[in-house]
């Protein structure tokens, strides 16, 4: 079962990278904002289309990653 869950917690971790690398970025950095990206981020817009599925698979991902974690812990004994 500790081996099952560990293969399965590394995959969600290599998951997880693959996500977040997807993602498109926020603001263009520093440079962003000091001229005014941070409006962008903190701004009530919604992400649309591929990054609205990327951002759920991310949640979902994450909150898997941290059950499985505590999972490993608990049946590592």
């Amino acid at each position: 079962m500790h081996a099952f869950l560990v293969t399965l917690l590394v995959i969600v971790c290599i998951g997880i990278i693959a996500v977040v690398l997807l993602q498109s970025g926020r603001s263009a950095g520093l440079s962003g904002a000091i001229t005014g990206g941070a409006e962008q981020l903190f701004g009530k817009q919604k992400a649309r289309g591929l990054d609205a599925v990327l951002h759920r698979i991310t949640v979902v991902l994450a909150v898997l990653f941290f059950v499985l974690a505590i999972a490993v812990t608990y049946f590592q004994l």
